[in-house]
């Protein structure tokens, strides 16, 4: 696992910022994998589907409940469920681990809660330079005028 990554714990899975998903809350299923690997493919399940119900779940506050269905709408079943999978690896145990991987940073990016833009004044010289500018290209456009009419 990647240094600054939270470990996941026995029977929990630790998605920040402090919220810990019981793993009695997921529903996870290995199906047949498709793509490269053989015969070994067709006879062995190892892509993984981990299925979390955002809108039963009791581990969301309601404010983190709202935040989580209005920025996860394009990702949830009509139920409020959210379904992430994994068949990168021929190993169901490694794709169980990158599919509660993907899980716990799909849920923190979708409680993260964006800072608010700070208005911001231009400077005093900035303007200046903006206004000479402007002055600038208008007196060419001015001189090309008066050339014309001659």
């Amino acid at each position: 696992m990647p240094p600054g990554e939270e470990p996941s714990l026995k029977g929990v899975l630790v998605a920040p910022p402090g919220i810990v998903i019981p793993r009695s809350e997921l529903e996870v299923r290995a199906t047949r994998s498709g793509g490269p690997g053989g015969q070994h493919v067709n006879t062995s399940s190892t892509r993984v589907e981990i299925v979390w119900n955002v809108r039963s779940s009791g581990v969301l506050t309601e404010d983190q409940r709202a935040r989580a269905l209005a920025k996860l709408a394009s990702r949830l079943d009509s139920t409020g469920a959210l379904r992430i999978v994994s068949s990168e690896t021929r190993s169901q145990r490694q794709n169980r681990e990158l599919a509660e991987q993907r899980l716990a940073d799909v849920v923190r990016s979708a409680l993260t809660v964006p800072k608010k833009r700070k208005r911001t004044k231009p400077t005093y010289s900035s303007v200046q330079k903006r206004l000479e500018g402007k002055r600038h290209r208008s007196g060419k456009k001015r001189e090309r005028r008066r050339d014309s009419d001659d």
